[in-house]
């Protein structure tokens, strides 16, 4: 007569890729994927048969004040499931309520958020030069002014030379000859021309970079990335940030002592289930989330497979490095060093790999810089490339309108006050 199987419970998560929670007609619950595929063969090889309890909130777990745990890890260190059928972050922390395998995978966590694209930028004129380069070309233009002003003026005297209008004429000729315009007005002598000459030279250079720098910028526009570390992410205000509900990043930042990782958990706008569930309020920008990798290419995956175009992006930056995953038992489980040597076979063996790879397909695409959404480098410029400068056009006509109305109220009393007074006179 054969013996009876050993009868086990074991917790499970969803986690996608490396774990699906399907829910059959007779309300029991199985796994696929990676850990689905980890299941089967324990089952056969260890020769047991297994119950799967769902995680409660599909949570991982995490310190409760009491001591007590929530989520799967909760119902490991109570010892109410043989082990937990999902990849966990080994951690300090965690290994004080339960005992984890040999690692499984290792992965690491960065910042998702939605794509940057490229943005009409009202004020992108002035971006070829700096505010300091700016200032100077304004100082120069003054200076220029105002020595060409004071020789002309000084050999107009030593030469008895007649001048009229001499300010404005100088100041007109200036600003013309830094926007590259002909004017037939110059200095009688030397001194002023050789002002003059110096001026055309570096009026030649200033705005020869300019036009140049500006085409290209027009041209073959840059995506500014604003968020590709914690340090940008706390720095900003545009996009708000979440953390993973009773996760591993979330304990981390929590207990953390550095002033970037305080501030992460202390302005952070909530929480969310998984990277998974919210893909698209992170697609869409509803806030940036901090994810493992593999999570996070899934997640990209699915947005290129549905949509054909990328609407996520992951910083550069890791916010934490070198994570293990492993799976997680119960205190001195009889099982923990039998799955070990399987989980050692199939590393070597390239299974474990092998079943995550199939999960993750069509993100080469997304993972190239934003800046590789523009195509081939040139763009046809629309109207937002020149919204700035029309909108200093139309400033400009505004103030030179009101100025002209003006002048005409001003010119209106002028001839009313001249008719009163000459009309007195005559009586």
């Amino acid at each position: 007569m054969a013996a009876e199987k050993p009868f086990v419970k074991i917790a499970a998560g969803e986690w996608i890729p490396y774990s699906k929670i399907i829910m059959k007609e007779d309300g029991e619950i199985k796994i696929e994927g990676p850990m689905g595929h980890l299941l089967e063969i324990f089952t056969k090889l260890l020769d047991f048969e297994y119950q799967l309890l769902p995680a409660p909130g599909n949570l991982w777990g995490g310190p409760l004040p009491n001591g007590s745990w929530t989520g799967m890890l909760g119902m490991l260190q109570r010892q109410e499931v043989e082990l937990a059928i999902a990849p966990f972050f080994v951690t300090d922390q965690r290994e004080m309520v339960c005992d984890f395998s040999d690692p499984v995978y290792i992965d690491h966590q960065s910042i998702l958020m939605v794509r940057p694209q490229i943005q009409s930028d009202l004020s992108g004129f002035f971006k070829p030069f700096t505010s300091q380069v700016w200032i100077l070309v304004l100082m120069s233009l003054v200076l220029v002014i105002a020595a060409m002003n004071s020789v002309v003026r000084c050999e107009a005297r030593i030469f008895h030379i007649q001048h009229t209008s001499t300010c404005s004429k100088i100041t007109l000729w200036v600003i013309k000859a830094l926007s590259q315009e002909s004017s037939e007005w110059l200095p009688k002598k030397d001194g002023g021309r050789l002002i003059v000459t110096t001026w055309l030279l570096a009026s030649l250079v200033f705005m020869s970079s300019y036009s140049g720098i500006l085409t290209a910028m027009l041209t073959v526009p840059r995506v500014t990335i604003p968020i590709d570390s914690l340090e940008d992410l706390v720095s900003q205000t545009d996009l708000p940030w979440r953390l993973e509900a009773a996760s591993m990043m979330y304990s981390f930042f929590e207990e953390s002592e550095e002033d970037i990782g305080r501030k992460v958990f202390a302005e952070k706008v909530g929480t969310f289930q998984d990277c998974w569930a919210a893909r698209q309020n992170i697609a869409s920008g509803e806030f940036a989330a901090i994810c493992d990798s593999t999570t996070m290419m899934k997640a990209m995956s699915w947005d290129f497979s549905t949509t054909g175009r990328c609407h996520l992006y992951i910083s550069r930056e890791k916010a934490y490095s070198n994570g293990i995953l492993s799976i997680a038992f119960k205190t001195k489980s009889r099982y923990l060093s039998q799955v070990n040597k399987i989980l050692a076979h199939l590393k070597e063996t390239g299974h474990l790999g092998k079943w995550l790879g199939e999960q993750i397909t069509n993100t080469s695409v997304c993972l190239k810089p934003p800046s590789a959404d523009i195509g081939d480098g040139i763009s046809p410029l629309n109207l937002q490339a020149f919204a700035g400068p029309f909108l200093v056009l139309l400033v400009g006509v505004g103030v030179a309108l009101l100025a002209f109305i003006g002048e005409h109220l001003l010119n209106s009393c002028y001839k009313d006050r001249l008719d009163q007074h000459e009309s007195g006179e005559m009586r």
